[in-house]
């Protein structure tokens, strides 16, 4: 029996404030990057950085939640699928693209605002309502 998987679960922060567009049919499409980052000791028992840039779209309902509440800097959970694309550019070369097609948010952030720092997680997915 065959069986397949394609989820991607990150948590990291947005490296720039999202961007928002519409296609011709209507539908809203939002893309952002992601940087996630991991720690390692080199050969010299150093610790070092390894941040990793993900592009992150999210579609429809979903899109539109990211576009309003999420800025530059915002911790999220990204929930969704890997999806590549390929094209030839001007000179005829292939070129491609991966990006996380978003399924379901967590904002991580703390509210703003309250006396105790608490975790602010608010689920949005494609069926979510503004909160």
């Amino acid at each position: 029996m065959s069986k397949s998987l394609n989820v991607a679960h990150l948590i990291g922060n947005l490296g720039r404030d999202p961007e928002k567009k519409v296609t011709q049919g209507g539908t809203s499409v939002t893309k952002f990057s992601l940087a996630t980052t991991s720690r390692y000791k080199d050969r010299s028992d150093q610790w070092q950085d390894r941040t990793e840039w993900h592009n992150i779209v999210a579609w429809s309902r979903l899109a539109d939640i990211a576009a309003e509440y999420l800025h530059k800097g915002s911790k999220v959970y990204v929930q969704g699928s890997i999806q590549t694309s390929s094209w030839d550019d001007k000179n005829g070369e292939k070129k491609y693209k991966t990006e996380i097609v978003a399924d379901e948010i967590i904002m991580l952030d703390s509210k703003s605002g309250t006396a105790q720092s608490e975790p602010r997680e608010e689920v949005i997915t494609e069926e979510s309502e503004v909160f």
